[in-house]
């Protein structure tokens, strides 16, 4: 996208949107025809050698979880793209970076190798703190600022979780995720796994345990950013951690998440009822937005913790759905102005 010839904003935009759509129809068509609803196993997979000297794969495959996060994100993105009307400065590298955080999302969404899933995080990391300090508005570098203050913070803890988790298992050390699954760790040394794998998560989804981050957190999100960021923040970023929440903490590290589910149910209850009740007297109408969908993402975290059948599902369909309705409530905020 940045070495094609400049030919007008338009043009840049409707090269993108064409690839976004383009994606969305294969991934649409891979979800109807080659994938099997009723096969709980990991689907249409590749295994390729990435890096002789280090042994990393290049492991990517798709499963229930997955599958509708990737369809909500190729959605979402498509029809972000379709509303960045505004953007005129700098629209190649606007849109190269809409197209590279939409390659991390999915690339975290289907990884099927730890350290893959890492970098791809780390990937959709760039173009958003990018996108928000160019195009945020009138306090964008103040609001990039904090945002990458606490995202980056937060990946130290990943990055310690990631190589610890892989190395200091039961069996020999390994970066796949299907074995990881069977690995054994001391009680402790799980416990501070998954504290610090929840410390990454909540960050990104928003979901900081914290009254004063979580406080923080939204006004430095989603008050001076265009619309068409804001849809993605809404509806795509913050599924990215709870999408973490159950593919790694859940999956990975299930004697710990037993151990927390009371308090993920609780802390989900209470993010529930104090954002709920805050929205209403937010005056700013973006801010009254980000905080209904705090309170909606504590069904998410409810769901999460209740280790039942029902209510991962429930979760699952929270995630899906809400996405949605973000997006509803973004192009409804749109519309009004």
């Amino acid at each position: 996208m940045l070495f094609l010839p400049h030919r007008g904003n338009k043009v840049n935009k409707w090269y993108t949107i064409c690839i976004c759509i383009l994606e969305l129809l294969l991934t649409t068509y891979a979800f109807c025809y080659n994938f099997k609803l009723d096969d709980p196993l990991i689907q249409l997979s590749e295994d390729y050698k990435w890096i002789n000297l280090f042994d990393f794969y290049w492991r990517l495959g798709i499963d229930g979880l997955s599958i509708g996060t990737i369809l909500l994100t190729g959605f979402i993105t498509t029809l972000a793209t379709l509303a960045a009307f505004p953007v005129t400065r700098d629209s190649r590298l606007f849109y190269f970076l809409m197209l590279a955080m939409y390659s991390g999302q999915i690339g975290s969404f289907s990884s099927r190798d730890i350290l893959l899933f890492f970098i791809m995080w780390e990937l959709e990391l760039i173009p958003v703190y990018l996108l928000l300090s160019m195009w945020g508005g009138k306090k964008r570098l103040y609001s990039a600022t904090k945002f990458i203050l606490y995202t980056a913070g937060s990946s130290i803890f990943l990055l310690i979780g990631v190589l610890g988790i892989s190395l200091y298992g039961s069996n020999e050390p390994t970066l796949n995720l299907e074995l990881l699954g069977n690995q054994a760790y001391p009680v402790t040394l799980e416990i501070l796994f998954y504290i610090g794998f929840l410390i990454a998560f909540a960050v990104k989804s928003n979901r900081l345990y914290l009254y004063i981050l979580g406080y923080l957190t939204p006004t430095a999100r989603h008050i001076t950013v265009p619309v068409c960021f804001l849809l993605l923040l809404w509806n795509l970023i913050k599924k990215m951690g709870a999408y973490g929440l159950v593919r790694i903490n859940m999956e990975l590290l299930p004697h710990a998440h037993s151990m927390f589910s009371p308090w993920l149910m609780v802390v989900g209850t209470i993010q529930i009822i104090y954002a709920a009740s805050t929205s209403p007297g937010q005056r700013n109408l973006k801010k009254r937005i980000a905080y209904s969908s705090v309170s909606h993402m504590g069904f998410i975290i409810i769901g999460i913790g209740s280790i039942t059948d029902p209510g991962l599902n429930g979760a699952i369909l929270q995630i899906i759905s809400h996405g949605f309705i973000g997006f509803i409530g973004t192009f409804f905020f749109f519309f009004l102005n």
